[in-house]
């Protein structure tokens, strides 16, 4: 499986998750079976709230899941659509994440914890 993670910096296995999928400056993406990386720039780093578009974001890699501590419904939503799973990634590095994911221990994102924006408040994550 190869499963997405927004980071800060581009530390492979031990960059630090980052809390918001559409801010997050980069993406580490872990296949599961082989433990291969990948890393990426955000190509969508700069969009309006409420604007992510998380393909776009990711320069056109399939994955089949992304794992996030923070992320709108907006993007929720058009990544489901698109059958990609979105787990609740814990706080921690992509390896810890990764190790979580495979024991399962990480919940999928649940739509009651997405975020409504930062000035409202609205961040269920924080």
């Amino acid at each position: 499986m190869k499963i997405c993670f927004p980071t800060e910096t581009l530390s492979g296995l031990n960059s630090m998750v980052f809390e918001h999928f559409g801010s997050a400056p980069a993406f580490v993406i872990v296949d599961t079976d082989s433990m291969k990386v990948e890393e990426v720039q955000n190509g969508d780093l700069h969009h309006s709230h409420g604007m992510c578009q998380p393909l776009k974001a990711l320069g056109g890699r399939a994955v089949d899941a992304i794992a996030v501590s923070g992320i709108g419904m907006g993007a929720l939503s058009k990544l489901q659509a698109q059958g990609i799973r979105v787990y609740r990634a814990a706080n921690g590095t992509v390896q810890q994440n990764v190790d979580l994911v495979k024991n399962g221990k990480l919940p999928q994102f649940d739509a009651r914890f997405t975020c409504a924006g930062h000035a409202a408040g609205g961040c269920g994550h924080c």
